[in-house]
């Protein structure tokens, strides 16, 4: 599995002050693991069942992610990391630019007048059966 994604130490211990601390119930999968699978599936464009195994269940991938989304935990980390830079010039987080033609923009082209629908109701149909 050469294609799998791993924080280095160095970037994970800096998203450690970040991480909640108020678990209850059963202890925490290695939150290293799991936060390195997230990140492999997000990077990956994949689905939570395709993560490979080595970063552990595929179900606490996934309900890791949904948890810290809903509590602001990425939110958090995304700030947090982003002001650690310093100001950037330019922040682009994900766009794209496509390029429409100019009659891309739907409808007939044209200058012709068209009565309105309330006109034509009226008449008889003009296409043949």
């Amino acid at each position: 599995m050469s294609d799998v994604f791993w924080l280095s130490e160095r970037q994970f211990s800096r998203l450690v002050p970040l991480l909640p601390t108020d678990t209850r119930g059963k202890p925490r999968v290695d939150d290293l693991r799991v936060i390195s699978g997230i990140v492999h599936v997000l990077k990956s464009g994949g689905r939570w069942v395709d993560a490979p195994v080595i970063y552990g269940p595929r179900k606490t991938l996934y309900n890791r992610f949904v948890r810290w989304a809903a509590k602001g935990v990425w939110l958090d980390i995304f700030h947090a990391l982003a002001a650690a830079g310093g100001p950037p010039a330019e922040v682009l987080i994900d766009s794209s630019a496509v390029k429409a033609h100019r009659c891309a923009s739907g409808g007939k082209g044209g200058n012709t007048r068209r009565p309105s629908v309330a006109r034509v109701a009226g008449e008889p149909p003009k296409s043949m059966r």
